[in-house]
């Protein structure tokens, strides 16, 4: 890849696994480690600092009387918002993935998953893309009764762009269509999957099997 080196913030509470991922990461060459937190809180106060493009950001810390990743996530949205972040976990629930993916998480990666996934997810987090893990994946499209109406056809591709993280504006030009019109099926498409959001939208999309993100 070219251009400067993605600038990456560890949060884990241990740190013999923050070592070991600053070496896994810093052995690409277009990756560096600008920082490394213990803490939920610490993660939010130092990306606010720092300026990170990625942070990648563990599920739960160890006490218990802080607050967890996904919070921290939330959390960022105000403090850095032009930081993506990344879940690396060994939490792979269905309810885990939605509820960080609600929260803002720009991907979800299994930390006993091959390095290559969670390469990909940090180069797809800072892009806009949100990617989740094949196995993450596999936890989400679970059997579940259906809700509303099913999608359409047209429906279905504006939700895949969605997770590809392009605007209203992109969404109409690749779709050939006008703002009004993206607009009028996001509606819909928010209706009939029962979200409030865009991030919503597609981990309950992903959930029920409408979209493959593997």
């Amino acid at each position: 890849m070219s251009g400067a080196p993605l600038r990456l913030l560890l949060a884990d509470d241990h740190a013999v696994v923050r070592a070991g991922l600053c070496a896994l990461l810093e052995s690409e060459a277009d990756l560096v480690v600008a920082g490394e937190a213990g803490t939920g809180e610490e993660a939010v106060r130092l990306a606010a600092a720092l300026a990170p493009n990625v942070v990648l950001m563990d599920l739960r810390f160890a006490g218990g009387d802080g607050i967890d990743g996904v919070e921290a996530v939330r959390r960022l949205a105000a403090a850095a918002p032009g930081v993506a972040a990344v879940m690396l976990t060994s939490y792979s629930g269905r309810a885990d993935v939605v509820r960080a993916v609600e929260a803002g998480a720009r991907g979800y990666v299994l930390k006993a998953g091959p390095p290559a996934e969670l390469f990909r997810a940090v180069r797809d987090a800072a892009a806009g893309v949100l990617g989740l893990a094949p196995d993450v994946v596999g936890a989400l499209v679970a059997p579940a009764p259906l809700t509303g109406s099913a999608l359409s056809g047209r429906e279905v591709e504006v939700v895949r762009l969605l997770a590809d993280g392009l605007s209203n504006r992109a969404i109409a030009g690749a779709l050939f269509l006008s703002e009004a019109t993206v607009k009028t099926h996001l509606v819909r498409v928010y209706r009939k999957l029962g979200a409030d959001n865009r991030a919503a939208a597609v981990s309950e999309a992903v959930r029920r099997g409408l979209l493959d993100l593997a």
